[in-house]
């Protein structure tokens, strides 16, 4: 989040405090009784499944379009250009399959049925109901050596979501790159 200047009055929360919430949020996709067994797997495994669908879901963007929007294939330069283009909306990759996951509103993959049907062609997906997404712990934001999920673009507070026309429109200029040839 961009730093702002407080007022008199006005209440600031401490990163600490907003990431702590951001856990408590992202675990509220779960019933009570496997929160503490999804927080253990934050501790030794720095991941957690969590169901999608409730809160939130997740659009699946493979790394190869990204390096068609980008032409890098560097994890920094493919996260800073995730955080321009989806204004700081919250990603995770999954670097072992070079995957990005956009979490959006639990209601993207029905209000965009039908552009969710033509991103497939991309091995582009909406995820929701039905669906688990490993989560990294909230203060995994950077790619280790190991390929375990990291926050592309970390959650800064909870319930912070990429809005969808700025990921469809990511897909789009995306797929627009992947057809059109260079000209010589």
């Amino acid at each position: 989040m961009r730093p702002v200047v407080a007022d008199a009055g006005v209440l600031v929360h401490p990163a600490a405090d907003r990431r702590l919430a951001t856990e408590h949020w992202l675990l509220a996709t779960l019933p009570a009784s496997s929160r503490d067994p999804a927080r253990l797997d934050w501790e030794q495994h720095e991941v957690a499944m969590l169901p999608l669908g409730t809160l939130f879901s997740a659009v699946r963007i493979p790394g190869r379009l990204l390096t068609a929007l980008t032409s890098s294939t560097h994890a920094s330069a493919l996260d800073e250009f995730l955080s321009d283009a989806l204004d700081g909306g919250p990603v995770i990759c999954n670097p072992r399959f070079l995957r990005y996951y956009a979490l959006v509103p639990a209601s993207m993959p029905r209000t965009w049925r039908e552009a969710v049907d033509d991103w497939r062609v991309l091995d582009v997906d909406c995820l929701g109901n039905g669906s688990y997404l490993g989560v990294p712990r909230v203060g995994n934001v950077e790619r280790t050596r190991t390929p375990t999920p990291y926050w592309s673009v970390p959650m800064d507070s909870p319930a912070t979501l990429c809005r969808p026309l700025r990921v469809a429109r990511l897909i789009a200029a995306a797929r627009h790159c992947m057809t059109t040839e260079p000209s010589t």
